[in-house]
């Protein structure tokens, strides 16, 4: 072999040994981006659950709140059929603030505030909250982390080379966005 031939060679071992780190750590990636995605969903699932049995609940003490009840169960239900990350984070916020309606009716019904299972669905609900913040947290990061594999040169000509399409955030909506009011009486 000449010299050529064997520096050729080398390097197109090179090359095609950077390409299977690059494709392996770009499916790594993708892995995280879907594991993630399912973290949020079951949190998504464990709300979706509680919520009937809120509303139940609600209906038990306030009956005649039944326009309330209904949107918060027709945002469940529309929730429950969306895969996309950013229309379900929209109906994911609009579920969360119908969820924040039905608890401020504790206040205009004193007996629903005292009720035990009321008050259990309201703790339950916010332990769900909470592993679903940090499910949205971990799934942001691991969206971050595929979508600067994805863009970065010269990664990114694998990347679009093997079809890795960058993955969408889920996003916090407009409802969230905005400041909490905060009023403190004597």
């Amino acid at each position: 072999m000449t010299l050529l031939t064997t520096t050729l060679l080398l390097v197109a071992l090179a090359l095609g040994t950077w390409a299977l780190l690059v494709f392996n750590t770009l499916v790594r990636l993708r892995n995280q981006v879907r594991t993630a995605w399912a973290d949020i969903d079951v949190q998504l699932q464990r709300r979706h659950d509680l919520v009937p049995q809120l509303v139940a609940a609600v209906r038990a003490y306030a009956g005649h709140e039944s326009a309330l009840l209904e949107a918060v169960t027709a945002l469940r239900a529309q929730a429950l059929t969306q895969a996309a990350p950013a229309q379900l984070g929209e109906l994911e916020n609009a579920l969360q603030l119908g969820l924040g309606r039905l608890f401020a009716l504790q206040e205009a019904y004193p007996a629903l505030k005292a009720s035990d299972n009321f008050l259990q669905l309201q703790r339950d609900l916010v332990a769900v909250e909470e592993q679903l913040q940090y499910a949205r947290r971990f799934y942001n990061g691991a969206v971050r982390d595929y979508n600067d594999a994805t863009q970065r040169f010269p990664d990114a000509l694998i990347a679009r080379g093997c079809g890795f399409a960058g993955a969408e955030f889920f996003q916090a909506g407009a409802g969230e966005r905005r400041p909490v009011k905060v009023e403190l009486s004597r």
